[in-house]
């Protein structure tokens, strides 16, 4: 946690999946044990900060911090202090995780800003010259896409992500990893080039995601990939709410992706 970028702050980083049967002694036990493995203890955690797009298990982690941790966490919303006007129609409508990764994304880049989270969904936004969270748009996520294909056909089979030689396949498999792979790549770089079209050609282009790395070689679009933009937007926002909070230990930030 030392350094005054915001991005050497970050300890460690645990995924877990999201199950909305779990109840918060199960996610609480698990990660007291995957934070017990990596070095650090419950009562070295002195500030929760909460990035939820999945209802149901909101409050059960609000609660899982109070109970295993000791604090009460910071649930990112827009009724904060986001450091970011918010211009959508209605603020409330934003992810919360779309908010969080343009603060850090502009915070660690600057702006005009266009960050790319390659996901469950494949979600882009755009933030203003003037630093204002514009939007942006969201399309099906690789996996939800390469699943509907499996799901919905008889003939179609999974297939490893991974771009093939060329873009013409030459059969079943090929075919399958040109049109994914090689199509979101054209749909990123599409979408980008609309975007900058509108709020600036000199924008920055930040890829996230679990997913951003399945396209990243293939787009030429990207200025920077940062697969921690959420952990490091949550312990921004959490500061420019909780300034008055002692510096010693540390924050455990969480974020639920649908």
């Amino acid at each position: 946690r030392d350094g005054a970028n915001p991005a050497e702050r970050l300890v460690t980083t645990l995924r877990v999946a999201t199950d909305s049967r779990r109840l918060a002694d199960e996610y609480g036990i698990l990660l007291k044990n995957l934070l017990e493995f990596r070095g650090i203890a419950t009562t070295d955690i002195t500030a929760a900060c909460i990035c939820s797009v999945v209802p149901p298990l909101t409050g059960m982690f609000e609660d899982l911090c109070r109970r295993f941790f000791g604090v009460t966490p910071l649930l990112v919303t827009s009724q904060i202090d986001l450091g970011m006007p918010v211009r959508y129609d209605n603020p409330r409508d934003v992810g919360a995780d779309r908010i969080v990764d343009a603060v850090a994304a502009v915070e660690l880049y600057g702006a005009p800003m266009i960050v790319v989270d390659l996901g469950t969904a494949t979600v882009f936004d755009a933030v203003s010259r003037d630093r204002e969270y514009l939007g942006g748009a969201i399309a099906p996520g690789i996996n939800l896409s390469a699943d509907a294909l499996y799901y919905n056909t008889s003939q179609l089979r999974r297939v490893e992500l991974v771009a093939p030689a060329e873009a013409v396949g030459r059969n079943t498999t090929t075919s399958l990893q040109s049109g994914i792979v090689l199509g979101y790549a054209g749909l990123v770089e599409a979408m980008v080039g609309r975007f900058k079209a509108e709020i600036g050609e000199d924008a920055r282009v930040v890829g996230t995601g679990g997913l951003v790395t399945v396209i990243s070689d293939h787009v030429p679009v990207f200025d920077d990939i940062n697969q921690e933009l959420t952990l490091v937007g949550l312990d921004i926002i959490y500061r420019k709410n909780a300034a008055g909070l002692p510096s010693s230990g540390a924050s455990a930030g969480m974020s639920r992706a649908g």
